[in-house]
């Protein structure tokens, strides 16, 4: 591209993998950790904070109807009939439902911080959204600034797809193009959690027993000595909480510190913390109820709504304009997040009347939202009577005030 006159280029990086970070990259983009915990997408999903609060994200946006709307005059109206509109309600392939596409979506964006989706279309109307692997997809800059998208499909083919096939939803970036996994870029905690979780298993493979050494004044004979190593064994596998008999002038003496004496289950309450802020999910949510009371759960959740997921409801919101709709198109796709928004039942009731009374929705909309057939003369407006019209009031009787 030309730049005031000059011809622009983007330099082309050679593949030359010379550091650990590239070599980490080059094999799935797995890193080590300053605990010494290799940290990747498949193993971090074993830690059981990671996998519930990607679990969380995933079906809490997989749950919520996309659909595709139409502007005209100033008219928003709901789409339906078309292929397009039909690919994200009824399913984007023949293997995958609607949910179950959305919440791939997030998983690999929670994980890899970009998800990758072949746009198969015929005549050029997509038809298809057939989900990639992240690991098998290589996104390249071209000279003129254009993407294109190196791919290995299952199969082992390789093909080179230009921008327009393939969906691409990606992660806050610093370079546009790919995503910041949070796998990757937070591997140290993720570390620390998986060496933590894993001393935790062995702690309790063992028994859970502190340990400790056997005392005596006396020398032992071998047959004393075999006797207790067998008893030890025997101990170990199935005789946990069974005395042992000591002989030989045998004293037991703890040596090693509990658990809670190194600060095991506080090192194990704080990555779950960190974890959970990483996602951006309250910790009640992934069942941690220490500091939840009755008060603060509700706007928890209404700020993980709002924190958490709409970022990700825009970006595939956006990203599925760009890709699928024409520029000068005047359809968009929107999620419906009311469902999770509305609050309870007392709740939702007030804000109902108010809105109602305020002339802002009619007995029909408030039946639509909560999934209700409408209702004969259920879409008329009411219009308060102590209300102004056009600077004047309104007087008693008017055809202005309607109920």
């Amino acid at each position: 591209m030309k730049l005031f006159g000059l011809q622009i280029t983007r330099a082309k990086n050679a593949d030359i993998i010379d550091t650990s970070e590239k070599l980490a990259s080059a094999l799935g983009g797995w890193s080590m950790s300053t605990s010494g915990v290799e940290i990747n997408a498949r193993n971090a999903m074993q830690i059981g904070t990671v996998f519930m609060c990607v679990r969380v994200l995933a079906e809490s946006i997989g749950m919520l109807p996309l659909r595709l709307y139409e502007e005209v005059g100033g008219s928003k109206n709901l789409v339906s009939g078309v292929r397009l509109a039909n690919l994200l309600r009824n399913g984007p392939n023949d293997f995958m439902t609607a949910q179950e596409w959305k919440e791939c979506v997030v998983t690999h964006l929670c994980l890899r911080g970009n998800h990758y989706s072949y746009v198969n279309k015929v005549r050029g109307e997509p038809r298809e959204l057939l989900p990639l692997n992240p690991d098998a997809v290589k996104p390249i800059i071209n000279d003129d600034w254009t993407i294109e998208y190196e791919v290995t499909f299952p199969n082992k083919i390789k093909r080179t797809l230009s921008q327009n096939e393939i969906l691409h939803i990606r992660l806050f970036s610093v370079d546009g193009v790919n995503g910041l996994g949070p796998i990757q870029w937070c591997r140290n905690g993720l570390g620390l959690a998986k060496a933590t979780e894993d001393h935790g298993s062995r702690l309790f493979k063992n028994g859970a027993h502190p340990g400790g050494g056997f005392q005596t004044d006396q020398t032992l004979k071998d047959e004393q000595y075999n006797r207790l190593k067998d008893q030890l064994d025997t101990f170990n596998s199935e005789g946990a909480h069974k005395p042992l008999i000591l002989e030989g002038g045998l004293k037991w003496h703890q040596i090693s510190l509990s658990a809670e004496d190194a600060q095991f289950l506080e090192t194990r309450k704080f990555q779950r913390a960190e974890i959970c802020g990483m996602f951006r999910v309250p910790p009640h949510m992934i069942a941690d109820l220490e500091r939840a009371t009755f008060s603060n759960i509700e706007h928890q959740s209404l700020d993980f709504v709002q924190s958490a997921l709409m970022p990700f409801m825009t970006r595939i919101e956006h990203r599925l304009a760009k890709s699928l709709l024409k520029p000068t198109s005047n359809q968009y796709f929107k999620f419906n997040a009311n469902a999770l928004l509305r609050g309870d039942i007392k709740s939702r009731g007030e804000f109902y009347t108010k809105l109602q009374q305020a002339g802002a929705l009619s007995p029909n909309e408030i039946r639509e939202l909560e999934d209700m057939n409408p209702r004969d003369g259920g879409d008329v407006y009411l219009t308060p009577l102590n209300m102004a019209h056009d600077g004047k009031p309104i007087k008693e009787g008017s055809n202005n005030a309607q109920e």
